[in-house]
């Protein structure tokens, strides 16, 4: 199950788990689409892998399994 991450690792944007604009790589790298786009060229900067548009989760199934809680936030590369 995916553990829908709350926000952008580069820009700390919220990317609540019922709305689309979060993209994952294959490791669940999250990040807004802006940030893929400008910042990271569709590249994932932690594995190198690509993006994909991360689903959503709704409703009754968001109740009974909610998204993280946990940040993740590394800032813009350097």
């Amino acid at each position: 199950m995916l553990e829908m991450r709350p926000s952008c690792e580069t820009c700390d944007k919220d990317l609540p788990a019922d709305e689309t604009g979060a993209m994952i790589c294959s490791f669940e790298c999250t990040f807004c689409k802006t940030c893929v786009r400008d910042v990271h060229g569709g590249v994932c900067p932690n594995c190198n892998g690509g993006f994909y548009p991360r689903p959503t989760r709704k409703g009754a199934a968001l109740e009974k399994h909610p998204a993280s809680t946990d940040r993740v936030f590394k800032g813009a590369p350097a």
